[in-house]
């Protein structure tokens, strides 16, 4: 019989052909009618000049630039240089990449595929998973044990961040000459309280449709701790309908898993497009930052984590390790804990032979407020920021820190590049400047798609620990 090709290498080797294909492609420019016309519109919203719209016009059916070759002819003959948020709508509207867009719609699909089954595969796993639970004792038990292990591996990678930035200090003697008015995306700041008032929603069905992940989570467990309280034939056949539902559920996921390395080819080539021009320059200028940033996340991934493993749960790290590669490397091509939530419950259960019951509770849970990763870079960057504008922060100022990085991983939507806009929270509360977020945002998708990773993988680690302290046994 034929050995069947293992996902992991499958999803591998798009990683390596995407990398290759993405900088053999990388990101062209052009002006043609189309977007022409659409800066034009945009001609007051980003108060372009009249110089800049005329030079804009001359470029009209030349042949392809690059990023620099546009905006310098553009900047020729104007007396105002471009801000960043001219330029960053002219580069979006320019963008004539064909190359790329052969590939990335496998992405784009991908990513709606995976989006789409989230929330009817929370609902079930976590009804189905406390319906079989049984007891409240139990429920309040694991819940217990779930909210311990993501306070300690949260803050320890928080502290960790902090060691590592304060041992190297990237940030001293960093050039922030291209520090302007950079596009930094924003969300509405809310307090740990709000946070906390939110979990229970005013209406399930808008929370659903909003994607409050919290809020579902919230009914889902409420859902599924009273089915347990009703009479025994409607108990049964409660259980028994979501089980159902959760197995069609997983029987579609792993449908989806079959094109993985398909969508995971087309996130990474449109990933590297956009950031080849720019590789040399970033590496100059924010290589010592983002080398902190992988040294601090490889100790919390690859000793601290296993360490919990190796002696709280008595389990072989590297066997854990090997079953989550296939999850870890979509985490990774994703930058979505969100999205990998499907394939990381199918690896820690069918490979790591966690329960449903354990891991339909925990790895929802994990990832909407589990970010290790996350909490560790926010507490790298705002020292980094610190460090740049020669602040000197006290003791006092880096618990802060270490506070509220934790506060601000738990309220980070498990989505790409949410834990940027969580980082002007930390500023705030240390009175640092929110415009140095400009210094890390070049580098910010890189380092996401790793952090992404530590944070997929820190929900695994918590799902095999939780099993095996209720006596589970495992394939790891």
């Amino acid at each position: 019989m034929k050995k069947k090709f293992a996902l992991h290498w499958q999803i591998l080797i798009a990683i390596i052909l995407a990398v290759i294909y993405g900088l053999s492609f990388p990101n062209t420019y052009k002006v043609d009618l189309k977007a022409y016309n659409k800066i034009l519109s945009e001609k007051s919203n980003y108060q372009f000049t009249e110089n800049q719209i005329i030079n804009i016009e001359k470029l009209i059916g030349e042949n392809t630039l690059t990023q620099d070759k546009l905006i310098k002819k553009i900047d020729a003959f104007s007396e105002i240089k471009l801000t960043d948020k001219q330029r960053n709508e002219i580069l979006k509207d320019c963008l004539y990449n064909p190359k790329i867009k052969y590939v990335s719609w496998m992405g784009i699909i991908f990513l709606k595929a995976l989006k789409m089954i989230i929330i009817p595969l929370i609902l079930m796993s976590i009804i189905s998973g406390i319906a079989n639970i049984g007891s409240a004792g139990n429920l309040g038990r694991l819940g217990l044990k779930t909210i311990l292990y993501y306070l300690m591996t949260s803050t320890a990678a928080i502290l960790i961040g902090l060691f590592f930035v304060n041992l190297i200090r990237p940030g001293e003697g960093i050039d922030k000459s291209f520090i302007h008015d950079a596009d930094i995306p924003t969300v509405g700041q809310h307090s740990f309280s709000d946070t906390l008032l939110n979990i229970i929603p005013d209406n399930i069905f808008v929370a659903i449709t909003e994607n409050h992940m919290l809020s579902i989570i919230f009914f889902a467990v409420l859902f599924g701790f009273f089915i347990t309280k009703v009479s025994s034939k409607s108990r049964i056949f409660l259980t028994d309908f979501f089980n159902a539902g959760f197995e069609v559920m997983m029987k579609i996921t792993m449908f989806i898993i079959k094109f993985t390395p398909f969508g995971v080819f087309g996130l990474v080539a449109k990933t590297v497009a956009e950031q080849a021009d720019n590789i040399i320059n970033l590496v100059q200028v924010l290589g010592l930052y983002s080398l902190t940033v992988l040294i601090a996340l490889a100790v919390h991934a690859f000793i601290v984590l296993p360490f919990f493993l190796k002696f709280i749960a008595k389990v072989k790290p590297f066997a854990h390790l090997k079953a989550m590669q296939a999850a870890l490397l979509t985490a990774f091509s994703t930058s979505s804990s969100g999205a990998t939530l499907s394939l990381t419950m199918e690896s820690v259960e069918n490979n790591s032979g966690v329960s449903n019951k354990i891991s339909g509770f925990t790895l929802p849970l994990g990832a909407t407020v589990n970010m290790d990763g996350t909490a560790l870079y926010e507490a790298i960057a705002a020292l980094f920021i610190a460090q740049a504008y020669g602040y000197d922060l006290t003791i006092t100022e880096q618990v802060v820190i270490v506070v509220t990085a934790l506060l601000a991983s738990v309220g980070a939507a498990a989505v790409p590049m949410a834990g940027l806009v969580m980082i002007s929270i930390i500023l705030s509360a240390v009175d640092l400047p929110l415009a140095g977020i400009a210094l890390i945002i070049p580098v910010d998708r890189i380092l996401d798609m790793f952090r992404t990773s530590v944070n997929v993988w820190s929900d695994s680690c918590g799902a095999v620990i939780i099993a095996k302290s209720e006596g589970e046994k495992l394939k790891v």
